[in-house]
């Protein structure tokens, strides 16, 4: 299948999903609710949720499981982008091409409703629906908190704006998108495999094959497939930083929904900054033909996953 074909699956499998969970809330308080709809459902690419889908097909999950880690992993990006618009943070008021959350609810509804889909992320993983072990919606929860608290994604925002005007060497850089943006995309490809090769250990109730699934004993071949996987986040969650780098410079704001030139508006070590244009697209694209390397040991169909990180450093928003 070709990825534009699957990004629409995933983008109508996902959506449908959280309008169900979303219609499931009561009414009130309306305009919290309406918030959180609204940052929500205004588009975007849903790449992390194509990741988990693309990971968790790969290994034979059930996509209606799928749905709901899909779905969580979409609350916490969607969540960091009303906190990261805000002006304690960087202060824009355009994303997708309309008004960001705090401009147009105002600064304490858009905390709240950051706050409030961070923790329907972990509702929606422990989903009575989702029909997973819960041991395994545990270690699914545990693994989205690391990714996207201390050590992910807050703990990278943090050292982003610490760096504003500043200029940082390639070593740091890499190291807070790593943190800030590879997080949570890594994130994203582990729980697609939790969710289908814990499910598969569960569903034929494999004593040995449950503990070899959490790491619990060595399994050559499972370790294997998930360190591989882990390897290609890492490296895809870089090249997608690196080529946001570039459309900063190069795009165009009609195209990305949102205020070209940002970063360097607020000085902020960047990979065009330190590296030049030309030679950070071609470090984007070293990193997306490595991601892809990374995936060569598995046996699985990853078709979808390498097209994705080719993808991340040709798209234009």
């Amino acid at each position: 299948m070709e990825l534009s074909e699957y990004f629409k699956l995933v983008q109508e499998r996902v959506n449908n999903c959280l309008k169900e969970k979303l219609k499931s809330l009561p009414s009130e308080p309306s305009e919290l609710k309406e918030a959180m709809e609204y940052a929500l459902l205004l588009g975007g690419k849903r790449a992390r949720p194509l990741l988990v889908y693309a990971t968790g097909s790969a290994f034979g999950g059930s996509k209606r499981n799928l749905d709901y880690v899909a779905a969580a992993i979409e609350c916490i990006h969607a969540y960091s982008l009303i906190h990261d618009d805000m002006p304690e943070m960087d202060n824009d008021m355009l994303r997708r091409g309309h008004p960001t959350v705090h401009a147009k609810y105002g600064s304490a509804t858009a905390l709240l409703a950051g706050d409030t889909l961070q923790a329907l992320a972990f509702d929606l993983l422990t989903d009575a629906n989702c029909h997973l072990s819960l041991d395994v919606k545990g270690r699914m929860c545990a693994c989205l908190a690391k990714a996207s608290g201390f050590e992910g994604m807050c703990g990278g925002q943090a050292l982003d704006l610490k760096a504003e005007h500043q200029h940082l060497p390639q070593e740091q850089l890499e190291k807070l998108h790593s943190l800030k943006t590879g997080a949570l995309i890594t994130c994203a490809v582990q729980l697609g495999f939790m969710a289908s090769r814990y499910q598969e250990a569960y569903e034929n109730q494999q004593t040995d094959a449950i503990a070899n699934a959490m790491g619990l004993v060595e399994n050559p071949h499972m370790s294997r497939d998930f360190k591989c996987l882990s390897d290609y986040g890492k490296k895809v969650g870089l090249a997608f930083q690196v080529w946001d780098d570039v459309l900063d410079v190069a795009g165009d704001s009609a195209v990305l929904g949102k205020t070209v030139g940002s970063d360097e508006s607020l000085q902020k070590s960047t990979y065009v900054s330190l590296l030049g244009l030309e030679e950070a697209k071609s470090y984007a694209q070293k990193l997306a033909l490595e991601a892809q390397e990374c995936l060569k040991p598995i046996s699985a169909d990853t078709s979808i996953l390498k097209q994705f990180a080719q993808f991340t450093v040709s798209r234009d928003h």
